[in-house]
């Protein structure tokens, strides 16, 4: 296969400034296209200030400068891909960690549906044994305790399943609609009932199968040594990786778009590299003659690359594939929408208790009755002051109490790839704060702030049989009349999270050399 004169780069989220960062450095002499259609490139990674004004129980006038994120807010550190940026573009001095010890890290919460308040979740022989919530406490032992013993039970031939069959086929019923879906509900925005086990925690497949049944046995055998990414190209971690350890979460001063900042400014200073945004992929051809590939774009451009990385949904690229030369599974999967509100009050006097106990946040597991539950449809809130209050600068004596709330997923019906994105929802402010008040069962003051953002079609819901449509897809574009010079790759292809798309990003092109 012939080394890339030129390479373009369409979609400029995270996958897509990753990937332009990590091929201007493999192939320096060849010409870089970034072709993003917003102007605003980072796709669903949003980190802004905001001044709030208020007065503070003796009656002063306060002031903050708050930090809101409408998406990713933490990381953790179990990404090189990650932290190989960190390193490579500088930006140990405004790293921000939670260590493992912190009341964030080690305390994380469930709100129960119909029921008042948020309990802790048990992580510990002693949490079970100090528990006030009998029925968590049930719920664990009496899944987790006889899993070990019980026998190999998959399905003969299962290549896949969801990740509720698979939690109810080893932990019960119950395990899987409390533990099972609120777990999906804060990585995914998606039902347990219809996410692919596979795609979504492959760990959990494997283990099964190293502990030939049990997942518990699995996960204390060691896995049989394989030949690991970092030793087919390392990564460069300087002294990063030495700065993680016993840390839990990070960020940055100025939240998550540090990284999407530094990305871009570093691209817009290559030579090999031009970026544009607010340009649209109108339309993507491969001629038979020249074998280069004929990109039109909505600013009237044709460019004529020899290799393509596409990060776009995949319902995106598909509209801009001709008829003639058609990829498969481009619309197989639905994708979910994610309203996040950003939720600042006064802090309470010291006299009183805080509006929320220390820890990470809690999440709400789904309703016995279903997603037809009447409400706002929350599926979890992150206490952003306990994790992240460094990144707030407070002009006076009293600090305020942040929150941020993310509804919608499942609550919502899911988009089919081909229909427009649905309209920002209509939410009830004053009914949503009476909703997370009975669900951390005390009393809110009036926020001094409530900034609304939804991310449409942000995540895509990964059903059953994923893996082996992915697999199809890389092996048609490795045949003609592809040839292996165009991949496929995002949260689309593969995992969503922050380091899932970086880490997609850094693999492209290795099998262009």
């Amino acid at each position: 296969m012939m080394i890339p004169e030129s390479i373009a780069v369409l979609g400029g989220g995270l996958t897509g400034l990753s990937a332009a960062f990590h091929l201007s450095r493999r192939f320096p002499r060849a010409q870089i296209t970034l072709i993003n259609k917003d102007s605003r490139f980072g796709g669903w990674v949003r980190s802004e200030r905001a001044r709030v004004s208020f007065k503070n129980h003796s009656g002063k006038h306060e002031e903050a400068d708050v930090l809101l994120e409408a998406g990713p807010r933490t990381l953790r550190p179990n990404a090189p891909s990650v932290l190989e940026l960190i390193h490579l573009l500088n930006l140990t001095p405004s790293l921000l960690t939670v260590p493992k010890s912190s009341a964030a890290a080690k305390s994380r919460f469930l709100h129960i549906p119909g029921v008042a308040g948020i309990d802790r979740i048990p992580s510990s022989l002693l949490d079970f044994l100090k528990s006030d919530n009998a029925y968590l406490a049930r719920i664990l032992l009496s899944a987790v305790l006889p899993e070990p013993f019980k026998r190999w039970n998959r399905p003969p031939g299962a290549e896949d399943e969801s990740v509720d069959e698979f939690f109810t086929r080893r932990f019960g019923r119950d395990f899987a609609r409390v533990f099972g879906s609120a777990l999906v509900h804060g990585i995914y925005a998606a039902d347990s009932r219809k996410l692919s086990l596979r795609t979504a925690f492959p760990s959990l497949w494997d283990a099964e199968e190293r502990g030939r049944g049990s997942i518990v046995t699995g996960f204390l055998r060691t896995p049989a040594n394989s030949k690991s990414r970092e030793e087919e190209e390392p990564y460069e971690l300087g002294d990063v990786q030495d700065r993680m350890r016993d840390v839990s979460v990070y960020s940055f001063t100025d939240g998550i778009g540090t990284l999407v900042s530094a990305l871009v400014k570093y691209l817009r200073e290559q030579p090999n590299v031009r970026m544009y945004g607010g340009v649209d992929v109108m339309g993507l051809r491969l001629n038979p003659r020249n074998k280069r590939f004929e990109i039109t774009t909505s600013s009237r451009e044709t460019l004529t690359p020899t290799h393509v990385v596409s990060t776009l949904p995949l319902y995106r690229l598909r509209k801009a594939l001709p008829p003639s030369t058609p990829l498969p599974h481009l619309t197989s999967n639905t994708y979910s929408s994610v309203t996040v509100v950003n939720l600042v009050f006064p802090s309470p006097p010291p006299s009183s208790p805080p509006l929320h106990p220390a820890g990470f946040g809690y999440l709400v597991p789904r309703p016995v009755e279903g997603y037809s539950a009447t409400g706002p449809g929350i599926l979890g809130c992150v206490f952003d002051s306990s994790s992240t209050a460094s990144q707030d600068v407070f002009h006076g004596d009293q600090g305020i109490t942040k929150m941020t709330l993310m509804l919608g997923g499942p609550y919502s019906s899911p988009s089919q790839p081909s229909a427009p994105p649905p309209s920002t929802p209509s939410i009830n402010i004053p009914s949503l704060l009476t909703t997370v008040s009975h669900q951390l069962d005390r009393p809110l003051p009036d926020p001094v702030l409530v900034k609304t953002h939804t991310n449409a079609q942000c995540i895509p819901l990964f059903s059953v049989g994923h893996l082996q449509r992915m697999e199809e897809l890389r092996a048609v574009l490795a045949g003609e009349p592809w040839g292996g010079r165009m991949e496929v790759v995002g949260a689309g292809v593969g995992g969503v999270s922050v380091g899932d798309c970086v880490e997609a990003g850094r693999g492209v092109g290795r099998g262009w050399r």
